[in-house]
Formats: C-alpha cells, structure tokens, sequence
C-alpha cells in the first residue's frame, strides 16, 4: 500500500490546481486562513472522491438508490482508503432520538434491563417474582375446606371476531362454561359472537364443591388454567373476592401481573413499552398562555390574545365581544381589569351556555347566531390540529411550549416497564444520568451470581461507550438528552466516539474543527482521542485552527496565502515547528508569535450602569444572579455543559426579547431582570443561515443589492428603456429570465435518483434575461456584479460611498472573499454569522444596544479572530455592549469582564465560579478558565 495519499490537479473551488502528499495512518492537520481552500481539499476532494470510488465498487442494483456521483475536479488520487467524515452536522432532528439512541447505549441498557432487571409491582412497589404452582398451592392452603372456587384462564382479551376456533378448541378439552364479556356460558349452548365487537373471554377451569382431595384438584386445575391462559389465572372465591396466579411475575396483593419482560418492552418507539399517552415522547406540545396572553394591558380590541386576528369583525372575536357585553363589559376592557369568571369563560370556554351575537360572513350575509364559545384555548389547539400547512402549524408553535407528558412525567414508557429496576433504578432515571454520573453507576452495581454472569458481557459494551465519550469531552452529557439539542461540534464528538469505539483499522478519517464547543481543560482529551483512532491504524485529515491540535499533529499543510481567490494555494507543509519557519505562512506566523493578539492595556470600566439577572434556575443553573456591566466587551465562559447557552442565550436573550419587542418564545427560568431601561435594543447574531432558499445572498441580507440595483437604473441605458431598480431584481418578473424564474439553475426530478440541477439553458446561470443584461455600469452586468468577490467589488465601487462603505465593513469581517450573489445555503455558520454582524456594523450605533454572539470565532482562523475582535471592540468603543460565549482565549484575554460558569458541566455545573477581568478571574483556583488563561496573559512577546 502507499505510504502516502498523492493528489495531483486538485482544482475544486479555489484550488489553483494544487499537488499536495499526505502521509497515511498519521493525524494530519490542514489549516490557513478562513475561505483559503482547506475544506475544498478535504471534503470536496479527499473525501468526495473516497466516496465515489466506494460507491462505485457496489452493484448497479445499489448504485439506483445512492445517485451518481460526481468526480471532484482533480486530476487523480493513489492511496486513498475508504473515507468517512465526520463533520459538525447535527444529529436527527426527531424528537424520539437521544445520545443513548444515537451511540447505541441504550440498546444495550434494553438488553441488561430485560435480562438481570428486578421488576417490582407498578402500584405498591414492592419487589416480585415469578410464582411455581407450590407457592401458589402454599397460598391456597389457608382458604376454608368448604369453600366453593371458582378457577378462571383468560384466553381472549379484548379483541374483535366470532373466535369459533377458539371456542371449539375448549369444548374439545372437555370444558363446560365460558365467560364472556362478564356472562357466564354453557358451553352446550349455541354462541354466536358479533365480527365487529372486541369480547374477552375467560375459560372456567373448575369447580370445588367437595373435600376429598381438594389439594390435588387444585393443582390440577391451576396447572391446566395457566397452560390455557397463557401463564395467568384467577381463583374467585364464591363470596366475590378474587385472587390471580401467575407464572409470570405477579404482584399478589394488587393482583398486578407484568407481561413477559424483553428488550422491547423498553424502548419508547414501540407500542409494547411506550407511553399510551405521549406514545414515548415524554412530552406533549401545548399553547402557554404567557405567550398566548403577553401583555395583560391590553384589551381585546387592541389584540390581547397574540394568536388571534385582532379584526373584530372575525367569528371568535363576535363570540367574545357578546360574551364581555353580557358580563359588564367590553373589548376595549383591559384583560387585568375584567373579572376572574369572564377571563375563564373567554380562555376555556362557556361550556353549554350559549350567548346570540351577531356575524358578517365572507359573501356580506349578516346573520344571528346562538352558541355557546369553546375557549381560546382550545380554539387554537383545534386550529393547531386541523392546520393543513407547515407554515401555519410553525405559526402557532410560536405560541407553545414543550411540557412534560402528564401520564409518564417525561419517562417516555409505560408504569410497567419502569417497575423494573437494577440497583433501585428504572431505565429512565439511569438515563437521566450524565455520561460521567453513568460511568460511575454501572461500576458500583451489586448484582447476584446469576446476574452478574448475565450481566457482564452486555455492561463491558456499556463500559467501552461511556468511556469514549468520556474521551472525547462528553461526560456532561446526558443519555437522555435529545439529539436536535446538541451542538455541532458536540455531534461530531458523538460521532468521534462511535468510530473509535468501531475499531476499524485502515480507514481515512476527516474532521472539520472537533475543538469547536470545548473548552481548553478538555482539549487534552480530545487530542488522545484522536490519537488512538490514528495508533489504530487509520489516516485522520483534521480541518483545525487550534493550536494545541496543530503542535499533537504528525503533519500539517497550511493553505493560503489568502482567502477566496487569493488563496488556494500550499503555503506551508511539516510539523508545528517547520511550518514557523516558512515566512509566507500566515498560520507559522502565530504559531512562532511574530505576529500575535494583544491583551489590552487598560479595560474599559462601562458607563455604570448594569443589567442584572436575578434567580436564573432553567436546566442546571443553580439560582443564580448574574450582572452585566454596560458599555464593556463580556466573556462568559465555563467547561462544556455549565450552562453558559442556557444563561445568555434561554434567560438574557429571550428574557429581554420579550419584554422589549414581545418576542416569541418563552424566557428560560428565573425571577426578574433588572436594568432593562438602560438599553433600547437587543440583538442575537447567531450562527443560523442568513436565508433558507439559495434566492438569498449576502448582497440582499446585507441591503447593499438594493442600492446597486438602484445604481444599475440611473444610468442612460436603463433611463432611456424606462427600467426602474425592481427591473433588477431576480426575484419579480420583468428583469430576470423566466425559464428558471431568476434561480441561474434547473432543477430536473430524477425520480428514485437524487434531484440534478443544470444551469439555466437560456441565461446560462446569469438569472436575468437577454435586455436585462444589456444594462452596464463601468463594463459590467448585474450578473458580472453579483459574481464579484467582495474585495473586487470594494475597488470597483470605489466611488460609490453608500456601497463601498457596506462593502468595506463585510471585508473589515473577514468575508472579502465571497461573492455578493453567492447562495445564502453554502455559507458556513461562521460565515453567516459575520455577515449579520457586517450588517450591524453598518446600521447608526444607538450607544444603547446589547449585542450577543455564541462561539463567533467557529472556524475562524487565528488572523481572522483579529479582524472579528477589531470589529467588536469597534461596537463596544461605540457605547455599546457585546456579549460573547467563547472558548478562545485569545479573545478572552481581549475582556472587559468574565463571567466563568462551573465547576463542571451537567448537573456538576450551573454556578459562577468567577467573575470581573481576566486578571480578577485568574486568581479564583477553582476556575478552570483561569488556570489556561494565566499563562496567555503572562506570555511575553
């Protein structure tokens, strides 16, 4: 096999037809510049071309189902083994998938609950066990001589049809009455069942009526009614009572008796275990009424029901009005002043008390109604119900809020399945536990000898998955935590996890940034992680900007020497330390600290005024009270899992959100915020996509299209053809081509194959039509403009102020190098994220807004962190103040103040561990935040 994969005419993207080797079964790192071409040779080479080969080598039958695969531009490849990449998408979306589904654990937990799980009764708790006919016989021993019983076996429970063969079968035994549905038959009687009606049917065993022998009978009859009621039967007592006998675990004194224990009874995707109620979601989707019913002030007419049409004309809103009129009241009434009775009418409705109102329909007919009024609340739960789109069903989602299941408080299974415990826990609540808490847990269990020998393969599986995501920066985590909740970059390390605890050897891995998310403390971890997936014997390519990476690498290849068009090219190749000695690298650079972030030489000390957060409680913040100084650059950092998402982005954001703008979406748990009159905005740049549709670019998001277009129609051309700026636009008819309706691409359905998109035949991409384009300024089309690059279009707007000056704050972000059409779908978080930031920047500071980023340096080289913190110093020195969630510590040492969140993550974390400037927080020895930050304030350049 060759030692090394050889690229030769890598073109993909920027790529300037590059030669490149990488040494096999070594951690690789590929770094450079934001936007230089790293992911073009990792993912769109590398990797696309191991997965077209793969999926060549399978049958045609197989290849119908996976599509075509297209080759990467590149000349050829040797070496390359089968590729896997694992990247920052987030895991399933659906809410039925958790990390104990997605890393396997939680079969294995099915499996040992099935197996060596002690079930106890649903009702009384106490501990059960299957019964022989001796200990049955043991119990009946007591019963009075003469007492006449009654020996039952259920052989039909609940299900529909005439059941002839079943009845056949019992006279055939020689059995003399049935009981059905509660009657009791004489088997020589003619029965005839309905096909459509459910029946339950109890076979009569016996009956007692003398001394002699009574024990042997017993057994006998007991004997033949287990065997005929599937392991279950029921001795009635003449005088009513009635005991049951099973052979299947049984509470005999609540007459409980569980079905037979599998592995399935314990999964909340099937029917045999889940939930009747939430059908094993755990949780049902329900209207809150603080965001049905924000502001309180408000009266009906002025739309106190956020939900609901304010037009007074509507039915409901005809309904209400009669119902407030009849009670002394009107729409103009403020909801706080109306009575507690009317409030509770208009919410849940009049139940059968009708009330006339009079109703305008849509074709102008004026009528008289007389009914009574359901409720809002149940109005818009019907509504919800009945909605038959996605777009009005996520409409009213706004208005509700995810609440535990009343029936299974969020266990997701049935009373039964969570009666079986191992070491006095049911299945839930071990999954309730974090990976570190679970690790613990399975090592201290006190099982019996048959136990433990049943147990111990299964929990060695159980084991080895723990320990890898213990590896990988995890413990924090949850099993029971939900896949869509975790970050990117915790996905990739789940995925990590699962690969290592594989042990494939001789496969091509490829990351992009597994540091994303972790903080220093558990870089370490990470680092070994990767190591013994490479001392496997695998190939790891690793798109990193971090440091501590790039010195455990075995190789690195630093592309550059820019972004965009200007880069694309091997700058650099070697260890950490050949790659310092290379003077075009950018990365050597800092690595070597010629070229370095500076700690500040003063902090600022804010404008006095501070915006407090008092009893923050929501997931594991332990009733905190936070404050954030005003006019100041604040860090809040903490390891993984301390709940710093939680206090910015549940409790600060969408506290203040709703009280300022009455946004959707309910604030996470705390008492009051304090401070909100010193500010007048509040704004989140996170790392969603700028747009959904590829329609959307970063010319449009930013506004800067706009007034291009309007560029476009003033000069003589357009003037003399009367072509106005929406003539411009590739979104309206008129100016754009309509043979793909301004997309500059076709989509053709292939049926079973994936969808192909070809460029436009007619405008070749361009997006508009022929006249459209006969439109110039200085030489170029619209087409030509929105293909431009950022940084060419800086220059050639120079004497354009309104645009350049847009345009320059986009490159002053690090983005000179996307095009201003290019499609809003292929922009990384990272990118998108600068974008909305460029916008900002480009709006008239107030002095008075509160800006929030989450991790804004995802993917960002160490030079483009300079650009980003410049950017944000710019906003702070403006007056106003930004909030950073950050594990860099190249921007923390930049802070004004820290807010360190620990001491561990999970359960373990939720308090302040430290807070004030970065030279405060380095003294407090509980913080992990400050053992790394001490030495970078300490470095000397």
């Amino acid at each position: 096999m060759e030692s090394n994969i050889k690229i030769r005419g890598a073109r993909a993207h920027n790529l300037k037809n590059i030669n490149v080797e990488i040494p096999r079964d070594k951690l690789v790192v590929i770094t450079g510049l934001s936007g230089s071409g790293k992911s073009s040779l990792a993912f769109d080479t590398i990797y696309a071309e191991g997965q077209r080969r793969y999926v060549e080598s399978l049958s045609s039958y197989a290849r119908q189902f996976l599509g075509q695969m297209d080759k990467p531009d590149v000349d050829y490849i040797e070496g390359l083994s089968p590729a896997i990449s694992i990247d920052q998408k987030t895991t399933s979306r659906n809410p039925r998938s958790t990390v104990g589904t997605v890393t396997e654990i939680y079969d294995y937990l099915r499996l040992l609950f099935a197996r060596a799980g002690r079930p106890h009764c649903p009702n009384c708790g106490k501990p059960i066990a299957q019964q022989s006919i001796d200990q049955m016989m043991d119990q009946l021993k007591d019963l009075e001589e003469r007492t006449k019983l009654l020996i039952m076996a259920q052989v039909v429970r609940g299900k529909k049809g005439e059941h002839k063969k079943i009845l056949d079968h019992i006279r055939h035994e020689g059995y003399v009455r049935v009981r059905i549905d509660g009657e009791v038959y004489d088997l020589g009687e003619e029965i005839q069942l309905e096909k459509t009606k459910k029946h339950t049917i109890e076979v009569v065993i016996d009956r007692l009526v003398v001394r002699e022998g009574i024990e042997q009978r017993l057994a006998d009859s007991l004997e033949t009614a287990l065997r005929m009621g599937d392991g279950v039967a029921y001795v009635q007592i003449v005088d009513g009572e009635l005991l049951m006998f099973s052979e299947n675990f049984a509470c005999v004194d609540c007459g409980i008796s569980l079905p037979e224990i599998t592995p399935r009874m314990f999964s909340f995707n099937s029917p045999f275990g889940a939930c009747p109620v939430c059908s094993g979601l755990g949780s049902n989707m329900e209207f809150d009424f603080e965001l049905v019913l924000p502001n309180p002030k408000l009266s009906l007419a002025e739309g106190v029901f956020a939900p609901m049409s304010k037009n007074l004309n509507t039915y409901a809103n005809c309904q209400m009005a009669a119902i407030l009129e009849k009670h002394g009241a009107s729409v103009d009434t403020p909801w706080e002043k109306l009575k507690k009775d009317v409030r509770n009418l208009l919410l849940y409705g009049t139940g059968d008390e009708k009330y006339e109102f009079g109703y305008e329909n849509m074709f102008g007919e004026y009528k008289i109604h007389n009914s009574a009024f359901e409720g809002v609340m149940p109005l818009l739960a019907r509504r919800y119900q009945e909605a038959d789109s996605d777009a009005m069903r996520e409409d009213y989602e706004n208005y509700m809020t995810i609440t535990p299941c009343p029936a299974c408080h969020g266990a997701r299974l049935k009373p039964e399945v969570l009666s079986v415990k191992i070491g006095e826990k049911d299945i839930h609540e071990v999954t309730d536990l974090t990976i570190s808490e679970a690790e613990a847990f399975f090592s201290h269990l006190d099982f019996n000898a048959r136990e433990a020998k049943i147990a111990a393969q299964i929990l060695k599986e159980i084991h080895a998955r723990l320990g890898f995501l213990l590896h990988v920066g995890l413990d924090y985590l949850t099993l029971s935590r939900a896949a869509g909740t975790l970050s990117g970059g915790e996905a990739q390390r789940i995925r990590l996890a699962t690969q290592i605890g594989s042990g494939l050897m001789g496969v091509l891995y490829i990351l992009d940034e597994p540091s994303i998310g972790l903080h220093q403390r558990d870089n370490n971890r990470l680092l070994d992680a990767l190591k013994h997936l490479r001392d496997l014997g695998n190939t790891l390519i690793v798109v990193e900007h971090d440091e501590d990476t790039m010195y455990a690498a075995d190789h690195i290849i630093d592309i550059g020497p820019a972004a965009g068009s200007a880069g694309g090219q091997i700058v650099a190749q070697g260890t950490a330390e050949e790659i310092k000695a290379v003077p075009a690298s950018v990365t050597g650079q800092y690595l070597s600290r010629k070229r370095f972030i500076p700690v500040p030489s003063k902090r600022r000390k804010g404008n006095g005024n501070v915006i407090e957060i008092v009893g923050a409680s929501e997931n594991n913040l332990k009733n905190i009270r936070a404050k954030f100084p005003l006019g100041e650059l604040i860090l809040v950092t903490g390891v993984s899992g301390s709940g710093k998402s939680t206090l910015v982005n549940e409790i600060l954001y969408k506290g203040i959100a709703s009280r300022l703008y009455r946004a959707k979406g309910k604030p996470g748990k705390h008492k009051k915020i304090v401070g909100l009159e010193h500010i007048d905005k509040i704004i989140d740049i996170d790392q969603q996509p700028i747009g959904r549709t590829p329609r959307s670019n970063p010319a449009t998001y930013t506004g800067v299209f706009d007034i291009i277009r309007e560029l476009f129609s003033q000069t003589t051309e357009a003037k003399i053809r009367g072509y106005k700026p929406g003539r411009f636009s590739f979104n309206v008819k008129g100016g754009r081509c309509e043979a793909c309706r301004g997309d500059g691409i076709i989509k053709i359905e292939m049926h079973f194959l994936p969808d192909v998109y070809v460029p436009c035949e007619i405008c070749k991409g361009a997006r508009y039509n022929r006249e459209t384009l006969e439109v110039r300024y200085k030489g170029k089309t619209i087409a030509d403009v929105l293909d431009m690059v950022v940084d060419e279009a800086v220059d050639f707007f120079k004497n354009v102020p309104r645009i350049a000056n847009r345009l320059q704050i986009i490159q002053d972000v690090g983005l000179g190098y996307i095009k201003l059409g290019q499609s809003a779908t292929t922009l990384s978080g990272g990118e998108a994220q600068r974008v909305k930031l460029a916008t900002e920047l480009a709006r008239r500071a107030t002095g008075r807004t509160l800006y929030i980023l989450d991790e804004p340096t995802t993917g960002l080289h160490t030079a483009d962190i300079d650009k980003l913190l410049s950017i944000l110093h710019r906003l702070v020195d403006g007056g106003d103040t930004v909030v950073v969630i950050e594990h860099n510590l190249d921007v923390i040492k930049t802070a004004d103040h820290i807010i360190d969140l620990g001491p561990e993550g999970g359960s373990r974390g939720g308090e302040i561990i430290a807070e004030g400037r970065p030279e405060d927080i380095v003294k407090v020895k509980e913080s992990y935040t400050g053992k790394f930050l001490k030495p970078v304030l300490e470095e000397k350049f």
